[in-house]
């Protein structure tokens, strides 16, 4: 009965897990101040990132070397960034920005941050997100 009981949440979990993997989900801002998180400076530069201000708004792709589904989302990114205007699509490796990955709670690959123009974090998708959804998910950061 046991056995039948921790498949069956297994099962569950595993379903949930699912569904929500590649779902564009809207960052919570900050209970103090009612605004998301801005990247560091220092953090940003090592990234690659374009400066505050320079762009209208940043989709930052975490990925790795023998990710399939990490090159299939820096193709919908990458057709994102080429039809709106001023968005900039960056893919960063994962392995040699560990404390990036550490720093913004990067679990697996891919991981996509829509980022506004201030730098700061709107929406985060992990796994492979649908084009739609990352155009919905970028008129909130335009």
């Amino acid at each position: 009965m046991l056995l039948v009981a921790v498949l069956g949440l297994a099962f569950c979990a595993g379903l949930v897990l699912r569904v929500r993997r590649g779902t564009v989900r809207k960052v919570t801002a900050d209970s103090r101040t009612g605004r998301t998180r801005r990247l560091e400076p220092a953090l940003a530069s090592a990234l690659g990132l374009p400066e505050p201000g320079a762009a209208r708004a940043t989709l930052l792709q975490f990925s790795s070397a023998f990710c399939a589904p990490c090159r299939a989302t820096r193709a919908v990114l990458g057709q994102v960034a080429e039809a709106v205007p001023g968005v900039r699509h960056v893919e960063v490796d994962a392995e040699s920005h560990l404390d990036a990955v550490r720093a913004l709670g990067v679990l697996s690959t891919p991981t996509t941050f829509v980022l506004d123009a201030d730098l700061r974090i709107i929406n985060k998708a992990t796994g492979r997100p649908r084009k739609a959804d990352v155009l919905a998910a970028l008129t909130r950061a335009l």
